[in-house]
């Protein structure tokens, strides 16, 4: 029996993923094929960016329960709540606790399709190249890049191919990779339905490079991020492990009951418990401290008549610290340019 948390919230990165126990029969995939290898101590520097950060997360249980029962059954795990409420970065903060690597973030809209999260095949590059080589042969005509005989240079179709954060998250690593679908609630109507398929199988098909797999059945192509190439086997992506997939919502739209069965499920709610909204200010502004209380005072004001989120207190917090002089705005005067309500879109005047 195996320690149950995995990922325990914890501010420092630890080894914990080497104890997860082995998965459920029904999603075992591992395989004998070639493992891809990943940096685990890569910087995330779109951590950084985010507000609130990877190192400064912090996670209630509940949160902490949800993503290690994805971890335990390698489930994706979809996240929903509010705007700010610190859906994507959850997943940096596991990447970081759990030394996962760099964060593999496919972002959605509505023009996504299942093909742009899995792979891209540069047809016109690989066109190109073959008039050139027909062009040098001095008016001869060129084998063709999938004919018999055609040397492996001109043949070797992964340097026509990339794989998207998706198809990077379910090639074949030793552990799992962290992958952010960020707001699938924007995506067409067809795009969770699509991912069914990919998440049940852990594996998808390249048929560009699936019609050559008897010349080559190794392609190594490049993947979305700057790791190391990922061998491709007879044009078959498999996963060894299945990644741990977070999914965001605002909760714009419904999903389907056989998605919705598929996913671990985990709400995030506003934050509006005063000492968690100070140790927030805390992990990101410790310099800023002391402007703290009034500033999350005016916050809960504001949040109690429409939806705030915390990166807007942040945000506050900052401005109260680095402003003085004569002409500077007073706090209510700054509360109100900054703590303007999500769920209206024309801001009050004042």
């Amino acid at each position: 029996m195996s320690e149950w948390r995995i990922y325990r919230g914890a501010s420092e990165p630890h080894d914990g993923i080497d104890d997860l126990p082995a998965p459920p029969p029904w999603r075992d995939f591992r395989h004998d094929g070639p493992l891809t290898p990943f940096d685990r101590t890569a910087d995330d520097g779109g951590a950084g960016r985010r507000l609130p950060a990877a190192d400064a997360y912090r996670a209630d249980e509940r949160t902490v329960e949800a993503v290690n029962t994805a971890l335990y059954l390698r489930r994706p795990l979809l996240v929903t709540g509010d705007p700010g409420v610190g859906k994507s970065t959850l997943a940096h903060a596991v990447a970081r606790e759990l030394k996962l690597g760099q964060v593999l973030r496919w972002p959605v809209n509505s023009k996504t399709e299942l093909r742009d999260g899995l792979y891209r095949y540069d047809s016109l590059g690989r066109l190109e190249e073959a008039g050139v080589a027909r062009a040098g042969r001095k008016g001869e005509q060129a084998p063709s890049l999938e004919a018999p005989g055609a040397n492996r240079r001109r043949t070797d179709l992964g340097r026509y191919v990339r794989l998207g954060p998706l198809g990077t998250a379910l090639a074949p690593y030793a552990l799992p990779r962290v992958l952010l679908i960020d707001e699938i609630d924007k995506s067409d109507i067809d795009l969770p339905n699509d991912l069914l398929d990919v998440f049940e199988e852990g594996s998808f098909e390249i048929p560009e490079l699936s019609r050559v797999a008897d010349l080559q059945p190794e392609v190594r192509v490049r993947p979305a991020d700057s790791g190391a190439p990922v061998t491709v086997v007879r044009g078959d992506v498999r996963c060894h492990t299945f990644p741990f997939t977070i999914l965001t919502s605002n909760g714009e739209r419904e999903f389907p009951p056989a998605f919705l069965r598929r996913c671990v499920r985990l709400h995030l709610p506003a934050v509006d418990d005063d000492a968690r909204l100070r140790a927030i200010v805390r992990a990101h502004l410790p310099m800023a401290e002391d402007a703290a209380d009034a500033v999350v005072e005016r916050f809960l004001r504001h949040a109690a008549s429409g939806e705030l989120a915390t990166d807007q207190l942040l945000n506050a917090v900052y401005l109260v610290s680095r402003t003085g002089g004569d002409d500077a705005p007073d706090l209510d005067r700054l509360a109100d340019l900054v703590f303007q309500h999500l769920n209206v879109t024309v801001p009050a005047e004042s």
